[in-house]
C-alpha cells in the first residue's frame, strides 16, 4: 500500500467519519448550545468534501496515483455521503426517499464500474458532468441540512437542503441511467 499525502488524506476523511457520527450521540448537555453540534458536523462534513477534492487533485499533480487510491477515495466518500444521510433521515431532517436513491445509486454505478473493470471497459463509465454535478448538489444540499439553524438572514437552511436534495436526487437518477445506457452500449459494440 503506497503512503503518500494524497492517500493520507483519504484516510483523513475516512477517520472523521465516526467522529462526525458521535458528535450526534453525545449525552444531552455535553455540548451546548446544541447548533454547535450541528455546525460542528457541517464543518467536519465540508471539510472531507474539501479534501476529497484536494486528494484528487495533488494526486494527479504530483504523479502519485495508484489504484488503491483509485479505490479508496470512493469508498470513503461514499462512506461519509451515507453515513451523513442516514443520520440527518433519523433526525428528521429529509426524507428517506433520497437516502434510498443516492445510497442506491451509489451501489448499483459501483457495482457497474467493478464488473466493467473486469471486462476491461472501466474506462467507459469514468466520471462524467452529470456525475459531478449530482456530487456537488448533494454535498451542498448535505452541508445545509446539517447546519439545521432556524432560519438567519432570510434563509431557511432545512428548506434549502431539502429543495437541494431533490435537484441531487433527480441528478442522481439521471446519472445512474446515463452511466448504464453508457455500459449497455459498451456491450452492445462488443456484440
Amino acid at each position: 500500500m503506497p503512503w503518500n499525502i494524497p492517500i493520507l488524506l483519504t484516510w483523513l476523511r475516512i477517520l472523521m467519519i465516526p467522529v462526525f457520527t458521535v458528535l450526534f450521540y453525545l449525552p444531552a448537555g455535553w455540548i451546548e448550545p446544541y447548533h454547535i453540534i450541528n455546525w460542528t458536523a457541517a464543518a467536519i462534513f465540508a471539510a472531507a468534501a474539501v479534501t476529497d477534492w484536494f486528494d484528487g487533485f495533488l494526486a494527479r499533480r504530483w504523479g502519485q496515483t495508484s489504484d488503491f487510491g483509485a479505490f479508496l477515495d470512493p469508498v470513503a466518500d461514499k462512506l461519509m455521503v451515507a453515513v451523513a444521510l442516514i443520520l440527518l433521515v433519523s433526525m428528521g431532517r429529509t426524507w428517506a426517499i433520497y437516502a434510498i436513491i443516492i445510497i442506491g445509486r451509489e451501489i448499483t454505478i459501483s457495482a457497474l464500474r467493478e464488473w466493467m473493470a473486469q471486462s476491461g471497459k472501466r474506462g467507459s463509465v469514468a466520471v462524467a458532468t452529470i456525475g459531478k454535478l449530482k456530487t456537488t448538489a448533494q454535498m451542498i444540499a448535505i452541508f445545509l441540512l446539517l447546519v439545521y439553524e432556524i432560519p438567519q438572514y432570510g434563509l431557511n437552511f432545512l428548506w434549502l437542503g431539502n429543495a437541494l436534495m431533490l435537484v441531487a436526487a433527480v441528478l442522481t437518477l439521471w446519472s445512474m441511467f446515463y452511466y448504464l445506457k453508457l455500459a449497455a452500449q459498451e456491450f452492445k459494440n462488443k456484440a
